[in-house]
């Protein structure tokens, strides 16, 4: 498919709730949300598919790993990114804030404390403890980021844009669910959601770094990596995420296969049906793509299974991104 530069995703476009350029706003409102309900696979698969590198990795199977790792960047900084470019998800730096303080402010003050309770009804403390953590940590952001807003709304007024802090990644360990019933449901919801925060904030970070505004940028920046690296992680451990390396092989097969036969066909469809041509074509690509993430993903499986590292995989996995980490 077309590759998507993460700083020409980024320039034009518009976030959930606000109305956009004349490429977004002349798209059909269920191009846009199936766009988006897209744009969160890509987030979850790319999240996720780091997770079981590591994984790889740990189990001395490096081949896997790469495959996972090559994957992963194509979901996020080709796929994700092509989407967001689609429906012009990033606004200006002003509204991009405002956006991000809402998120960060419902979720420090309704969705993880709500959690935080049904843990405790579910006989799950330590999901309790790390629900309430959460919460903490997004209304700190949600601090950090009315700070921002502050000082890009009034730049002579002396107020200091704040980088916020780099957080040390957690390693996401192999593991089984800590917690059942709605606390399990409730941590697989906050995998995407963390997930996709990441994703987003880094496209916010590339366009404040677009727009000369670099603390902002480190800011966008430090955040996203503590969604992933530390809220992503520490839900990944006690919702079981990652398996053996042939569990999450066949996870990894099974959510390409539907992105591909099922997913995206019908969102191409309907996008047709709508007359929105362009984005048609997208999804049309992206399903293309998927189908060759399964194979190459049923291959190291296979390969796997054979007693192989599933080595030569990553070079059969088709394009790579575009991304200033690959």
């Amino acid at each position: 498919m077309r590759r998507v530069t993460v700083v020409s995703a980024v320039v034009a476009g518009a976030v959930i709730g606000l109305a956009g350029p004349a490429q977004a706003a002349d798209l059909d409102p269920q191009t846009r949300r199936n766009a988006l309900t897209a744009m969160e696979g890509e987030a979850y698969a790319h999240a996720s598919y780091l997770a079981y590198a590591q994984e790889a990795e740990r189990t001395d199977q490096g081949g896997i790993a790469t495959l996972f790792r090559e994957t992963a960047e194509t979901e996020r900084y080709d796929h994700f990114a092509a989407e967001a470019d689609l429906i012009n998800f990033v606004h200006g730096n002003a509204d991009n804030l405002r956006e991000s303080i809402a998120g960060e402010e419902r979720e420090a003050t309704i969705v993880y404390p709500s959690y935080a309770e049904q843990a405790r009804l579910d006989d799950c403390p330590e999901a309790a403890d790390l629900f309430t953590e959460l919460a903490g940590d997004e209304a700190t952001h949600a601090a950090r980021f009315r700070v921002a807003l502050e000082a890009v709304l009034n730049p002579g007024s002396g107020i200091v844009v704040p980088v916020g802090e780099v957080v040390p990644p957690v390693p996401i360990v192999r593991s089984t669910p800590a917690c059942s019933g709605r606390t399990q449901d409730n941590l697989e919801t906050t995998l995407r959601g963390e997930a996709f925060a990441n994703a987003k904030y880094t496209l916010y970070a590339e366009h404040a770094r677009a727009t000369g505004q670099r603390r902002l940028a480190r800011l966008w920046d430090n955040t996203a990596g503590q969604e992933l690296g530390e809220h992503f992680a520490q839900t990944a451990i006690l919702a079981g995420l990652v398996g053996s390396n042939a569990d999450n092989l066949r996870k990894a097969i099974a959510g390409e296969e539907y992105e591909a036969t099922t997913m995206y066909p019908t969102f191409s469809r309907q996008a047709a049906a709508a007359g929105d041509e362009e984005a048609a074509a997208l999804f049309a690509e992206i399903a293309h793509d998927e189908a060759g993430h399964a194979s190459a993903f049923l291959r190291a499986l296979v390969d796997l299974s054979l007693g192989g590292s599933g080595g030569e995989e990553a070079k059969k996995g088709g394009r790579q991104p575009t991304s200033p980490n690959a």
